[in-house]
This record gives C-alpha cells, structure tokens and sequence, in this order.
C-alpha cells in the first residue's frame, strides 16, 4: 500500500484500543457491553469515513489516493476488531496449532483498492480444519462488521482448500493472486503465497492469460463491445478498470510483479506504457469514487443524469463552444481509447512472450514465407517496420502500414504500432498532399474487405485523425442526448462497417431497398465518403451539416476525386438528413410532400445515394433504433421519388388515380359476392383524399370492417393487424366523429402502453371518423400481445363512451420517466409551414417526451378548433418530434395571423413541462410570500 499521510486524522488506532479497552474493564456482562463497542466502532468509521471524503471533494484529491486512503480505514478496523475478540471476547492462553488464523485480504481489496462503498472481501485462513475458538473469532468479526453496516464478502477456508478451489476455479485463483496479508499468523499466508506459486501458477501461465482474455470478451459482449457507449460502466466496460485489473493479473501471473510499473524494470513493456497505465488508472479511480459519493452506494454507471454534476467537481468548464460535461466524457473516452491501447500491446507482448503463436487466416498463410510485403517484414506473422526510422524516412508508410495490413488480413506488430505513436508528427501538411498517399486512405475506405476494420485501427492509433484533422475534431466527441449511443467518431466508422454490410448483401433482410439500389450506384468513392463525412463538423456550434458540406467541398480534390463528385459528397452531407425528416416528419401519401423532395434530390443517383447513406447513418446510431417501420417509410419515399422523376405521378392525374383505386376495389368485392348495391353505397363514403391515401389491401380491410359495422350499427368497430415485418401493430377504429376524438384515443393508448408513431385520420361522407394509427411497444416492436391488444381495446371504448378519463389518469403517471431523462432541457418549440402541403396547415412540434404528451397536444389542438388529417410521431431519446397535418373547423389551412398566434402559444404550452409548471408555480407562491 502507497504512503498514507496523516494517518491518525483518518484512524488513531490507539485511541479507539483505548476507548474498547474502558469499555472492558467495566464490571459488565459480554452480552451488555456490546453495544458500546459497537458505537465505539462505528464512530472510528464514520469519522475516518468523513475525513477521507473531505480530503479527496475539498481538497482535490485523487482517486488512487482516496481508495488507499479507504483500504487504510478498514485494515485498522479489522485487526482492531479481530484483536479485541482475542483478547477480550474469547481470550485463550495456549493456542493449538488447529486454532491459528490468518486474516488474508483478496480481491480488490487485496490490491489495497477500494472505492468507498465497495464490497470487503475477507479470507479466513485456518491450518487444516475448523475449530470450536477460530469459529467464534470469525463469527464475531463478521457480526461486528455487518452491524457497522458494512458489506462483507467472506470465505473460511484451510490451505489444502484454497489451492484446490484455484485450480479449478478462475475467479478463486484470481482473488487469490492478488491477495494480501492483512493480520493474524504470518506464516499460515506465507505457506499459502508459497504452495499457490508452485502448485496451481508454475506452468499455467499461458492457460491462465487466455482465460482471462476470454472472461474480458464475454464481459464487453455483455455490456456492448464497445468503449464509446455514451452511458460507460467505468468498472466492467470496455476501456475500464475492469480491463486494467485484467492487464494487472496477467502481469502478476506470469511475471509475479506487485505492481505494473516492475514490468518496466524486467524490459517487458516502455516507461511511457506504465506511466500511461498508472495515468488512466487514477483518472478512472476519480471518475468512480466521484459516482460512490455521489450516489451514497456503489454505482460504476456513468448516466447522463451524474455526468454533469462529476464534470463540474473535476472542473471541466465550458469552453469555446463546448459543454463542461462534453469535455469531461471526451475525457474520458480518450482515456478508454488508451486502456484500450495498453491492452492490445500488452498482450500482444504477453504473446510473444509466452511463445503462443496467433491463429491466422487464410489469406495471412499465404505469406507465411514471405519476409517482406509491401516494403514492411512479417515478424511473427505481423506487419513490422523494417527499421525503427522507416516512418521518419517515410512518412507515406504510416498510411501504407494499415492499407497492407488490411489488403492481407495482416495484425500489425505492437512494435510497429508503438512506433506509429512516436511519430505522429510525421502526419503533417505535406503528407496529407501526398497524391500516393491520399491514394492509398482512398483505396482503403472503399476497400472490398470491410473498410472498417482499417479505419478503427488507424482511429485508435491517433492516424485518422492526423491525416484528416476535421476528422480528428470530432474523435471522442459524445452528443449529449438519450438518442445517441456512440462517440461521433465511432458512429461514423460504425456507419462505414454498415454501408460494406449493405454492399456485401448482409442486411438484405433488413433493408432490402438500399441492398437492392446499392449496385447501381454510379461512384462508390462517393458514397463512402459521405458516410465518412456526414457528420464531420458536429460539436462547432452551427448547423453540421451547412458545416460539413463546406469540409466536403476541401477535402475531396485533397483524395483525388472529380469536381463532379465532390459537388455530390458536399451536396449528400448538406442533405444527409433530408431523407429521414421526409419519411418520418412528413406524409408521404401527400404528392407535394413527394414533388418538394424531388425538387431538391433532383437526379435518380442523388436519390440512390441518399436511401443508402440514410440506410446506414440510422443504423449506426444505436441498437433498436433501426426497425421495420422505419425501413418501410424510407422503401416506400424512395419508390415514390423514383416514379415521379420517371413520370409516373406526374402523368397520372387525381381523378385517374381515384378511378383506379375504385374500380380495382370494386372488382375484388364482386370478387367476395358483394350485390352491386352494397359495393356502389360503400364506395359513395370516401372522399376523393381517401381512395388515393391506402393501397388495395386496406381499402378492401375497411370495406369489410365499415360494411360489418353498418350492419349492425356498432357505435365503435376496432380492428388490428400485426405487420412483424415492419415491426408495427395496425390499429383501424371505425366510430362517429366528434372533436376530441383523436386526443381521447391518444390518451387510451399511452394508458395502455402504445406508442403512436403514424397516425391516417379519414372522416367519412356519412360523418364516421375512420381512423388508422400504426403503434408499437417501448422496444420499438409490434405492439402484438393478444391480452394487451384486448386491454387496449377496452381502454379505448371506456374513453370514447366517458367512463375513462385519459387526463386524470394521465396525470399520475407524468413521473414515470427515468430521472436521468429530466437531465436533458429541451425547449418547446412549435414550427408551423403552410407551403409543404397543398390541402393543409403542416405543425410541427418539438418538445421533451413525457407520458401523454400525445393526448396533451392533441387536447390542445381541440380547444384550438384544430381538424387533424393525419400525425407523423417520432421520438429522437429524450426529444420528441410529432407533425401534424390539420385543417381549421371549416376545412381549410389556417392562415389568419392572429389564429397562427393562438395556435403557437396554445401548443407552447400543451408542450411545457408539467414539472416546469409546478416549479414556475411554486416559485411564484414563495415569492408572493
């Protein structure tokens, strides 16, 4: 353990054996005297406790120092508590040699490591075999603790125990390894330390490393694999300290080191490599006992909801244009990016080391003979320099060292790597003007074998974002929202491992227009740059995409590409998000809404690569955001855009397209033994808007289910369809219309746990509403349960007949949201655009989502005198995103400036926060006082 300073400020242990020896020498029975001890106990800890937070929050300390600091604290109650039994509690003149015992601290703990809320992990270390006294002593030990409210992991074992538990069990032998002496018989330990090295570590060592390996694997599998995540676990993520523990133990395995800095003395990795170890490792340490004070408890998750509060008591400040807490999580992920550095050459060096030879591929094999590739030798089957100063002599190697790697399925050697470290700097001006250069970076980027793969590399060695700086701006740089999973640099290469998917035909399934259309395109160069580049200037304070647009138009001639072609890269960045807001914000079934897209998309190829950027930009954002629904809209704006820049929309005209949508509806009902009567009757209830906003199959669902409501004169007629292939439950009521009836539904629905993400409303010639809402479940699937389906169901009944009132219930329920969601302000804002459809005023609205804001706005827009034609909802994390498109009470667009005005201000405030509200009351009440 490092050096303590001050440590009686911490625990005056003498003071407390002083204060417990009064308390025995009373005249006292044991039973009564207990709770003395315990107070006495208590308040050591609680004391010491205070003393070490006060040091690390006041006083600025660090993480390292305070987790000693912690492990201090509880040594000296161990052995004052294990001393006092002995002494006072079960005091026994002549021990046997069965009744001696060994306290062993394992674990973390053993590491003499322990954030302030963490477990104490104890062995209890007997000869041979239990006895009636070392029973007693344990017993009391561990009751003392517990009542003192602190948690205790334990375990009694004898040696012959321990060494056979470790060979067979990796998580005892790992606990083991690092255990530490901590009181009792000395020589119990030593013999333990002794028969663990030369019975369960001699010849395990390479064993052991691939164990480890693979438990760290299954770890990042389980918590994505991934160190970019914007919410880290900062002890079991990847990057974590988790993985540094893990580096540790393969270092003290296989080299019986107590610290990783001795390696350094054994020449088995640089002073740099340690002292970025020990720099990475107290950070981390920082971060997590900044999270255990925080919480009061264990906690290793850094949520949104503490990520700014940790930023400000490191003193990350806002600072040109960027937020405290971004540049604190930049931080940090930059650190994970070196765990992640330091643990790829350690093992790499492990492996050489233990002269365990990598698996190879295929394609490697073939140069198995070869000692040199591309101007670079295979050293152990890796990509090496040929000398140390082939950088310095030339730098275009540093870019041809990953282009070679990745052409041959090659590893790069640790030592090439360390290498390309070194000589960053090599990365300036002149060699990013390099033509063979930019050559090699253009091959690799649209290479056939997963440019992915190159680029991380080439990002984790700090070379991507020296060859391109724009690039280098956004390396680490997180997008503070709950929609964004990754850092902008890893969803970019994210997104360019996602575009060779769609090329290679791996995502056919779920995304079959883009697979499709993806072989057609004319310039790949150019698709795969926009990926790289679409969100290049995030985090610069002004609109990305205006921004990157202006990157695209510097950078392309730099990589060889035509005018021609870079006009196109900046025009898909400037427009990278025009498809996806036309799809989701807008109706598709409206042909302005198709003719003002096209307008700007203008050619068949600009469409072409906009749906596959589209494709993968979404896709890499994050797990289940990507889904059926979404794949759907797209599939189906890119059709549409397609035929009318053929000339099929423009040429068929309204009254034709009516006809059509009639005449074949009339055939399949004939079809279905329906009288010429019944067809004509149904057919004279749509409206002309009608018959061109659903295809064939719904209209004859709805003639079945209106014909069947009529029948029987059902007030209320529901009918759902589950779509799994675009993740999405159709839900179609057919009841009388009256205001409000959309907001009532919406209501019903959030009660029961739907969520709305497109909604058609039809009123028809005889004044029933015919209202379709497509909706899913909190995952983003179908909403497809049959008892929930048969809950909703009646949910929505109780509402249209009154006996439900979805705004009272609604209201208990405004809270339900995490609280890390109410960390994120999003301010209210409603957009109103009378040009983007012909028929109708278009509203859109942004708001932080909530439990009923649905029905909230909805209700609103009743009191307003608002007709809702249909409602397009996407939600975006914590921002919700909903457009609607309505008409005013005599059916036409609202254009009077003074009901403009109403509209805004009355939505406004349907879209307020009612925490806001409560707050601005509250605060209004205390003032008047």
């Amino acid at each position: 353990m490092g050096h303590i300073r001050k440590q009686r400020a911490i625990i005056d242990r003498l003071a407390v054996i002083r204060k417990l020896n009064e308390v025995a020498a009373q005249d006292v029975p044991k039973h009564k005297r207990r709770g003395s001890i315990l107070d006495i106990l208590k308040e050591a800890h609680t004391g010491g406790f205070a003393e070490i937070r006060r040091r690390f929050e006041d006083q600025h300390g660090t993480g390292s120092q305070s987790v000693r600091e912690h492990c201090f604290l509880i040594d000296q109650l161990v052995r004052i508590i294990h001393d006092f039994a002995v002494e006072h509690e079960f005091h026994q003149g002549v021990k046997t040699t069965g009744e001696f015992l060994s306290i062993v601290a394992v674990g973390g703990y053993g590491r003499a490591e322990m954030a302030p809320f963490s477990d104490i992990d104890l062995l209890f270390l007997l000869p041979y075999k239990r006895t009636p006294y070392s029973e007693q002593i344990v017993e009391y030990m561990l009751y003392m603790m517990w009542d003192m409210g602190l948690k205790v992991g334990h375990s009694t074992r004898s040696v012959d125990e321990c060494i056979r538990q470790a060979r067979s069990d990796l998580t005892i032998r790992t606990a083991l390894l690092e255990s530490r002496y901590l009181w009792g018989d000395k020589a119990l330990y030593t013999e333990l330390r002794r028969r663990f090295r030369d019975e369960v570590i001699a010849g395990s060592g390479v064993d052991f490393v691939e164990a480890k390996l693979a438990e760290r694997d299954a770890r990042h599998e389980k918590l994505t694999d991934s160190r970019y995540v914007l919410e880290p676990n900062i002890k079991e993520g990847k990057g974590g300290l988790r993985d540094l523990h893990t580096l540790y133990w393969m270092a003290k395995y296989l080299y019986q080191v107590d610290k990783v800095g001795d390696l350094v003395e054994q020449g088995i990795i640089s002073q740099d490599a340690a002292q970025r170890f020990a720099k990475a490792q107290d950070w981390l340490w920082t971060v997590r006992c900044h999270l255990h004070y925080l919480a009061g408890r264990a906690e290793d998750r850094l949520t949104f909801d503490v990520q700014p509060e940790i930023g400000r008591r490191m003193n990350y400040t806002d600072h040109a244009g960027t937020r405290g807490v971004e540049r604190f999580m930049k931080h940090y992920f930059l650190i994970a990016k070196d765990v992640g550095d330091l643990t790829r050459i350690f093992c790499a060096v492990l492996e050489e080391q233990q002269k365990r030879k990598p698996k190879l591929s295929l394609a490697a094999l073939k140069f198995l003979r070869r000692s040199q590739i591309d101007g670079f030798r295979i050293d152990g089957n890796r990509l090496n320099v040929t000398e140390d100063t082939q950088f310095k002599k030339d730098p275009v190697a540093l870019i041809r060292l990953f282009h070679t790697a990745l052409e041959h399925d090659l590893d790069i050697h640790p030592h090439a790597l360390s290498l390309v470290t070194q000589t960053l700097k090599q990365i300036n001006n002149r060699l990013r003007q390099n033509e063979e250069a930019n050559r090699l970076f253009m091959e690799m980027l649209t290479s056939r074998k997963d440019p992915e793969v190159a680029l991380r590399h080439m990002n984790e060695a700090g070379v991507l974002g020296r060859f391109i700086p724009d690039f280098g701006r956004v390396v680490a740089q997180m997008q503070y929202d709950m929609y964004h999973v990754y850092t902008v640099d890893e969803h970019t290469i994210r997104a360019i491992g996602i575009l060779h998917k769609i090329e290679e035909g791996l995502l056919r399934s779920e995304a079959p227009a883009a697979s499709d259309v993806v072989g057609k395109v004319l310039s790949r160069r150019v698709l795969y740059l926009s990926v790289l580049l679409h969100d290049i200037a995030k985090g610069r304070g002004g609109d990305h995409s205006e921004l990157g647009a202006e990157v695209a138009l510097k950078l392309g001639p730099r990589l060889g590409l035509t005018d021609e072609e870079t006009e196109t890269v900046s025009w898909l960045v400037l427009h990278h998000l025009l498809m996806s807001n036309t799809a989701f914000k807008r109706d598709i079934d409206d042909p302005k809404t198709i003719a003002d897209f096209v307008k700007v998309v203008q050619s068949p190829e600009r469409l072409r690569l906009l749906l596959v950027l589209t494709v993968a930009d979404i896709r890499a954002v994050g797990p289940n955001v990507w889904n059926g629904w979404k794949a759907g809209l797209l599939r189906e704006l890119y059709y549409r855009a397609e035929d009318m820049m053929s000339g099929g929309m423009a040429t068929d005209r309204r009254e034709a397209r009516v006809e059509k949508a009639q005449n074949l509806l009339r055939q399949r009902l004939e079809a279905l033994k329906w009288d010429a009567k019944e067809i004509e009757e149904h057919l004279s209830r749509g409206y002309p808007s009608y018959w061109m906003s659903f295809d064939p199959d719904s209209l004859e669902r709805h003639a079945r289910m209106i014909n069947e409501a009529e029948r029987h004169r059902a007030p209320l007629t529901i009918d759902t369809r589950v779509d799994s292939g675009l993740c999405v439950t159709e839900l179609t009521i057919y009841t009388g219309d009256h205001p409000g009836l959309f907001s009532q539904i919406a209501g019903a629905m959030a009660i029961s746990g739907a969520t709305i993400v497109d909604a058609k409303v039809v009123t028809m010639t005889n004044g029933m509403a015919l209202d379709t809402f497509l909706i899913q479940d909190a995952e983003g699937g179908a909403f497809d349960s049959p008892s929930r389906l048969a809950k909703l169901s009646t949910t929505i009944e109780r509402a249209l007949s009154g006996r439900l009132r979805p705004a009272k219930e609604l209201e208990g329920r405004k809270s339900s949201l995490p609280a890390r969601a109410h960390v994120f302000k999003v301010s209210p804002r409603v957009l109103i655009d009378n040009k983007a459809s012909t028929t109708h005023t278009v509203i859109e609205l942004n708001g932080r989502d909530r439990p009923g804001l649905l029905h909230d706005v909805t209700a609103a827009m009743t009191r307003l005198g608002l007709q809702i034609g249909s409602a397009h909802i996407s939600t975006y994390g914590e921002r919700v995103v909903d457009v609607f498109y309505v008409k005013d009470i005599f059916g036409m667009k609202i254009e009077h400036e003074n009901k403009l005005r109403q509209v805004r201000e009355g939505l406004l405030a349907a879209l307020a926060d009612p925490a806001d509200k409560r707050q601005r009351g509250s605060g209004a009440a205390a003032a008047a006082q």
